[in-house]
């Protein structure tokens, strides 16, 4: 059974998170408490979701009202994806 990419997490925040509320990407930076370049990187899937950017989304989650952002989510996230894309250029 062949195995997709799972999505970088950033796409998450991308294609869903951003539209669904309706905001930006320098009203999520404000937010969460990075910078626009940070939170830009990770949402064009040129960096990884970190454990401290993981903990600044959880916290940014729980000011929402949201269930689901937890840091082991996002991290989950990651740690798939990064093991899918190793896995494609180790074979």
């Amino acid at each position: 059974m062949a195995m997709h990419n799972p999505p970088h997490p950033g796409s998450i925040l991308r294609e869903d998170v951003l539209p669904e509320l309706d905001i930006t990407v320098n009203q999520v930076a404000e937010q969460v408490g990075v910078n626009r370049v940070t939170l830009s990187r990770v949402i064009n899937e040129h960096s990884g979701v970190s454990v401290e950017m993981a903990l600044k989304l959880e916290a940014w989650y729980d000011q929402l009202g949201y269930k689901g952002g937890r840091a082991e989510h996002w991290l989950k996230m990651q740690l798939a994806h990064d093991l899918w894309q190793a896995r494609q250029h180790a074979a």
